[in-house]
């Protein structure tokens, strides 16, 4: 496989288990909030999806570091899709709409995942 569509798989891999674990803490936390299901069964349902979501993760950081050779690359790439994804489902299950200081955070986080991965 060409080494750039394995970087491309491995962030994606990222994204994809960034994504879904918030995903799982954002559904955990509006279910309990408006639902009268006991908070353990909200909790199992929840832990499974980050389960699957940890599989992602656990990947993307063993194939990314021996295709990258750089753990920093990897953290950039996984803390820059959290940057990305937290507020989009912030806003998505809350309908709250992120701060200045988040957005320049986001900003921020982009143009760091950028530096990371061009030089």
């Amino acid at each position: 496989m060409k080494e750039i569509y394995l970087k491309i798989i491995i962030i994606a891999m990222l994204f994809l288990g960034e994504s879904l674990a918030i995903f799982a803490e954002m559904t955990a936390a509006k279910t309990y909030s408006i639902s009268d299901k006991p908070a353990l069964h909200i909790f199992l349902l929840m832990l499974i999806v980050i389960l699957l979501a940890e599989a992602f993760l656990i990947l993307g950081y063993m194939f990314g570091f021996s295709t990258f050779k750089n753990i920093w690359v990897i953290s950039v790439a996984s803390i820059t899709s959290i940057l990305i994804m937290e507020p989009i489902l912030a806003y998505t299950f809350f309908n709250q709409l992120p701060t200045k200081g988040a957005v320049v955070g986001f900003v921020l986080g982009v143009l760091g995942f950028i530096s990371a991965m061009t030089y």
